[in-house]
């Protein structure tokens, strides 16, 4: 796979709550895996939420197999999965897969049944795209206001507008395809 591609998520939302189970299940996906950091919670939310703990109820109720995949450090994710009561992955050293790999065999799921929910392209995106799974993008919940941070999101704008471009293609070929539908 091409690093552009790699880049590139299959599909994006403005949070995880956009995302819902039945989107999930119509794809073939049986295992959700999600980052912790800025994708479910702000960094400052040690717990889940009861919203939280409701959507990810949700996604189980429909069938689905969650586990957590992050960066930080062993007590931030089991503190916060402790409630929920998932596996997790920490010091998950993304973009390399192996966090998620473990997660996709904890899931029992395959490859083409897994998907990775995160936050940032050259970190999560990068990670699943390795792993071989399809990615979801959520716009984060909460940037630190570092340079290093702005500097990452400015360098993410080009992959986002080629998704956003692809997006607007698919669009495109599919009212041509319902306008000649029409016709005949």
């Amino acid at each position: 796979m091409r690093l552009k591609k790699m880049l590139v998520p299959e599909a994006m939302y403005n949070d995880i709550y956009e995302i819902s189970a039945d989107e999930i299940v119509a794809r073939n996906k049986k295992g959700v895996i999600f980052d912790i950091d800025n994708t479910v919670a702000p960094y400052e939310i040690a717990t889940p939420t009861d919203e939280m703990k409701a959507y990810f109820s949700s996604l189980v109720g429909a069938g689905l197999r969650i586990a957590f995949v992050s960066n930080n450090k062993h007590d931030r994710a089991r503190i916060f999965t402790a409630e929920l009561g998932f596996f997790f992955v920490s010091d998950a050293s993304k973009p390399s897969p192996k966090g998620i790999l473990r997660c996709i065999d904890h899931l029992e799921c395959t490859k083409e049944e897994a998907l990775l929910v995160g936050d940032q392209i050259f970190t999560d995106c990068l990670a699943a795209h390795r792993a071989g799974i399809e990615c979801f993008l959520v716009k984060p919940i909460k940037d630190k206001p570092t340079a290093f941070f702005r500097l990452k999101r400015r360098l993410e704008k080009p992959f986002i507008n080629i998704y956003k471009a692809r997006k607007a293609k698919k669009m495109e070929k599919e009212k041509e395809k319902e306008s000649k539908n029409e016709k005949d």
